[in-house]
Order: C-alpha cells, then structure tokens, then sequence
C-alpha cells in the first residue's frame, strides 16, 4: 500500500459494498481485499452483489467475511437486501456496469439508471461512494501527444460514453445533495481475471493479424488491473473532498506499436511463436467503421467488433498527475510484466491463445 500525498488514510470500513464484483475489476478487487499479503485486506464484512449462485460460490470462498448477495443492481428488492442492516462504517465500491451489450438501451439502463439507484439507496448511509467510469465520457484526444487531464469537459463516445457520462453526472448531483462520492476513471485495462475478448487480443498479436491503423503512432493509456485496484481502493481511502474525479492508469501512454510488439515480446517469452504483425489499415477504414457503428447504435443495436475497429484509429490518453498528487497513487506494474502476468493467467486456465 502506498502513502498519500495529501490527505490522510480513513480506517477500513465494518461494511464494504462491492457492485460488479464478479467483473474483471470486481473479481480483482474481491482478491485484494482478502488477500492475506498485498495490504488491501480487511477484517470487516465485504458484501459483493453477483448474479448467479456461481459467483456467489466462488466469491464466498476467498474468506469468511465475504457474504455475497445474489441479484441484479437495477431490481429495487435486491438493493434492499444489499443494503439491509448497513450500519457502522459502510463503503461502496460501484465497479458494476456493461460495456458490450446487444442493444444501446442496456447502457442505460445498467450503467445510468443502476448507478442512481445506488446512489439514491447510499443517501445518509455510506461513507464514501467510489464510482468507477471510463474514459469514453470524454471522447477522445485532438492529437497523440493531448492528454485528458482532471478537469476535462465531457464529450462522450456514442452510447456507452454518454451512458457513463450521465453516470459521472448523477454522482456530481449526489456530491451536491451531500454524498461523499468520488469517481475513478480507468482507460483500456488489462491482466488477470480477463474476459475472452481479451484473449482474442493475445490470439490476434500471436497470429500477425492485430490491425495498427495507419503508421500505429496513435497515444493510448492502459492500466494494469493490480494498477486499477490499488487506484480504486486509495480513492476508497484517503481523505479528499467529495466529488474528485482521478484517472487511474500505467505510469505513461503506449504507442499502439509498442502496444503490439510488446504482446508479442510477452508472448514470445512465454515459449509462444509469434508472427511477425503485418496488419497494417488505412486510417480509412477507422473511420469507415465508426460511421458504421454510429448508424447502428442509432438503431437501437450494438456491435462490438464494429465499434471497437471504429475506435482503433484513436487516441484515447490521459495524465495521471492528480492521483498521483492527491492519492498518492504510484503504479507498479507496466505492459511488458503485466502482459506476461496475464498471459501466464490464461495458461493457468488452460484458455487457447
């Protein structure tokens, strides 16, 4: 655990409520917090939402003070049942949201309406309210070398973007009403606990087919999911005014080339053969595929392999000055050792790269 900067640390509450907590974050965030070793842990009772008894299951056995609650965040009775006998120091980890559904009304739905119903049930309750958003509220960066900064003016991204847009801004009414709430925002993470589409990317890099558009000098910021944890859990924890806003990332920006040849060295070096990438797109088709994804979205419809292509050709960076002023935020981890950390994860796992 690192010190803050300015501020103090608060104590660990007696409750933590996590939302989301069977994600790629949450799961990370689970681990953390019972880990015997890493100084997250703690003796108070974490209480995750999950939807299956599976998760549940899995999430109960990391320790004794996990007692998950099993539902969905945008049903009224499962919120009661997170929040019943929330008493003492209560904390809420909001991490839950939906990045790829099928339809455009599932952003809103979970990532708008389900962060005000946890807002609306942490009135008068909770301590701190950390809410985790995205980089896609603010579009993307003018050029490589722009950098989204702490005070940045929204300009969301189609439909997800404008999703956690009204997320950010229904905190800021929270903060108002008297919520000590604070929002961390994350850009493309990676690491252990990785969905498939995640393992597509390594398959993609390993292959040669990975498409760079252009010359592959677009800026990116990525974070380590071990990063993002410790980024999160400070947010939780040091003493600051309600209603900052941090962005939580790797100490510096990548280069989509250096994005690429360093999944390939990682892959390399874990005993894989690697073909060399040789899956270079005109800028055009970028642009060709985000027109493509707006006219879908505008359906009401959803494509992630079409709005992900849309967004490849872009920058998407940001400076992590401020948490690393206010927090105390230092990140440990960069690409080359957190890229082999999680390929060895999905080796472990047996999952086919």
């Amino acid at each position: 655990m690192t010190s803050p900067r300015t501020g103090g640390m608060l104590e660990a509450p007696d409750l933590t409520l996590v939302t989301g907590a069977s994600g790629w974050l949450g799961t990370a965030l689970m681990h953390a917090l019972t880990a015997p070793t890493g100084g997250w842990s703690r003796s108070g009772t974490i209480r995750p939402l999950v939807r299956t008894r599976v998760e549940a299951d899995a999430l109960r056995a990391l320790g004794p003070n996990v007692r998950p609650v099993i539902g969905d965040l945008v049903v009224g009775s499962d919120l009661d049942r997170l929040f019943e006998d929330a008493s003492g120091l209560v904390d809420v980890i909001h991490a839950a949201g939906v990045i790829h559904p099928t339809a455009v009304a599932d952003f809103f739905a979970v990532n708008t309406e389900g962060t005000r119903a946890m807002l609306a049930r942490s009135a008068g309750s909770v301590r701190r309210f950390v809410h985790v958003s995205s980089n896609s509220p603010f579009g993307t960066n003018a050029h490589p070398g722009d950098r989204f900064r702490a005070d940045e003016p929204y300009h969301p991204y189609y439909g997800y973007g404008r999703s956690k847009m009204e997320a950010e801004l229904a905190v800021t009414d929270a903060v108002a009403a008297g919520l000590n709430a604070v929002i961390v925002r994350p850009p493309w993470f990676y690491g252990p606990h990785q969905p498939p589409r995640q393992t597509t990317f390594f398959t993609m890099v390993r292959k040669g087919l990975f498409p760079v558009f252009g010359g592959g000098a677009q800026s990116r910021s990525m974070v380590y999911v071990d990063n993002l944890v410790q980024g999160v859990l400070l947010a939780e924890l040091v003493a600051t005014s309600p209603g900052r806003a941090w962005w939580i990332a790797d100490a510096r920006p990548y280069t989509v080339n250096e994005i690429v040849a360093t999944v390939g060295r990682a892959l390399t070096d874990e005993g894989f053969d690697v073909r060399p990438n040789r899956a270079r797109v005109p800028d055009v088709v970028g642009r060709l595929a985000e027109a493509g994804d707006a006219l879908v979205q505008r359906s009401g419809r959803y494509h992630q392999q079409v709005h992900v292509l849309g967004e490849m050709n872009k920058n998407i960076a940001c400076s992590i000055d401020a948490a690393r002023s206010e927090l105390g935020y230092e990140p440990a981890i960069e690409l080359y050792e957190g890229m082999r950390r999680s390929i060895r994860w999905c080796v472990e796992r047996g999952s086919e790269l």
